[in-house]
């Protein structure tokens, strides 16, 4: 279902990008970053994160470390990862096909800058073997998101 969400998303805001389902996984930022022929740091990770009451997700560049400095700085909280069944919950994702698009509610999205050098980045798209290519101001753009800077 949740890949589904995904593709009527796109289809609905932004027709010409096409899902992209590979045979193998591209669960992790090193098999997505293989399966799409592309350098790690493209992979474009998804990250689920409770910020005191409200929960947010933050898309980084794959290799791109969250900072908690930098994050309690910019949010005044400290990031706390969600778990794998509250991730499903909140994104009707799974963990490792986790993205900002075709999601059942409205959740806040943050681009960290780390994404910016690049033309085009690679996030999930709602399943372990499923992404799209995007530049990364049309990402921000879709999702209604915000860019930050909050990883090293």
């Amino acid at each position: 279902m949740s890949l589904e969400s995904v593709r009527t998303f796109f289809s609905e805001h932004a027709p010409d990008i096409a899902v992209l389902v590979t045979e193998q996984s591209s669960a992790t930022v090193t098999l997505a970053a293989e399966a799409h022929g592309v350098a790690p740091e493209q992979i474009a990770k998804t990250i689920c994160l409770r910020v005191g009451e409200e929960i947010v997700l933050l898309v980084a560049a794959g290799t791109a470390r969250l900072s908690n400095r930098k994050f309690k700085d910019r949010f005044a909280a400290k990031p706390r990862m969600l778990d794998a069944e509250q991730v499903l919950a909140v994104t009707s994702h799974p963990v490792g096909g986790v993205c900002p698009f075709g999601l059942p509610s409205p959740v806040p999205v943050y681009c960290d800058v780390s994404l910016r050098p690049f033309d085009e980045v690679v996030p999930a798209a709602g399943a372990t073997n499923a992404a799209v290519r995007i530049a990364p101001e049309r990402l921000v753009g879709l999702v209604q998101g915000a860019w930050v800077d909050v990883c090293e």
